[in-house]
């Protein structure tokens, strides 16, 4: 838990993979799905991409509130020659009987995906919160939901592969600067993912995204083969709705002094999109510091759990627990 590390987390430099680096047009052709795309980071990256050309599933639960995100996108930006085409893709993360036939909707309307952004997800939440499934809800929406949700579209994953760039095809899974602050040594503690018995809730959050860096490296593990990609980033601590739970007091001193505003955590997605930085065999399975910055997380003591087996045993424990319910 280096203090090095996590200073130049809290003040990153700036960004220097940006808009231009991926100019209008192009990605005509190319397939994204980008989950929790109406708000923060996620419609910040959609803003980012619509010159592109490409096609951008907004992945959410609210059709309203996509389209509505659609709608400004599309009316604030009428001027691109190369607008990209916007479709409402619904996702419910809490609830896992849901999540195969979203999957199962955007396959009935594309053969390929390109980019996968896992960048839903929730925040620091009351303790004895669960999903619709009982699964306490970090964990569940998270990393369980999205876990299943990846899966089910590994077809067009490997189709894009097929004949795309090389390392081109990527799946962005979500962490936090809470993996370096708040994670317990032993990483995940399975007795509280499964019974909930942490007192601070925090914690819960931190082992949640420590299961989403354990799921991008095995994912890289498992998937590379195929000629996908699989990275995990930390957006930056940007001011979104995941801090909604928080007390104002707690928000006003965040704002004032560690906050930034949602683009530049758009600039982190972005990065670990399009940087020719990543190959398959070149830093798959890499941790991605804002705003762009491939360099490790300051965790030593996980990356020795990741050697021992600690991401391979995530991933099957998160496959138990959705196959109960889908």
């Amino acid at each position: 838990m280096g203090f090095a590390s996590q200073w130049s987390q809290y003040f990153p430099p700036k960004p220097t993979f940006t808009e231009k680096d991926v100019p209008p047009g192009s990605q005509q052709g190319n397939v994204f799905i980008i989950t929790g795309a109406n708000q923060g980071i996620g419609l910040e990256l959609v803003k980012m991409l619509y010159p592109t050309g490409a096609t951008i599933y907004l992945a959410g639960r609210s059709r309203e509130r996509v389209e509505q995100a659609i709608k400004d996108v599309t009316e604030s930006q009428k001027s691109e020659s190369t607008p990209s085409i916007l479709k409402y893709l619904h996702l419910d993360l809490n609830d896992l009987s849901t999540i195969k036939a979203s999957a199962a909707a955007f396959a009935a309307q594309e053969k390929k995906l390109n980019i996968l952004w896992n960048n839903a997800g929730i925040g620091v939440e009351a303790q004895g919160t669960t999903t619709k499934q009982n699964i306490k809800v970090q964990v569940g929406i998270n990393c369980i939901a999205p876990l299943l949700f990846t899966q089910e579209l590994l077809p067009q994953l490997q189709e894009a592969a097929k004949t795309a760039t090389a390392g081109s095809v990527r799946v962005i899974w979500t962490g936090s600067l809470t993996i370096e602050s708040f994670a317990p040594s032993q990483g995940l503690i399975y007795e509280s993912l499964e019974k909930g018995k942490t007192t601070w809730p925090i914690v819960d959050y931190a082992m949640s995204k420590v299961g989403n860096w354990y799921l991008a490296v095995e994912a890289a593990q498992r998937w590379g083969k195929y000629g996908i990609v699989s990275v995990v980033q930390n957006p930056g601590n940007v001011l979104t709705n995941i801090y909604s739970s928080q007390p104002t007091l707690v928000m006003i001193i965040l704002k004032t002094l560690l906050l930034y505003e949602p683009k530049m955590g758009g600039y982190t997605l972005l990065f670990s999109g399009f940087t020719p930085e990543l190959d398959i065999e070149k830093n798959n399975g890499a941790y991605i510091r804002p705003w762009g910055v491939l360099a490790p997380c300051g965790r030593a003591d996980l990356y020795k759990k990741i050697e021992q087996g600690a991401a391979t045993e995530f991933w099957e424990w998160c496959e138990k627990q959705y196959q109960r319910h889908v």
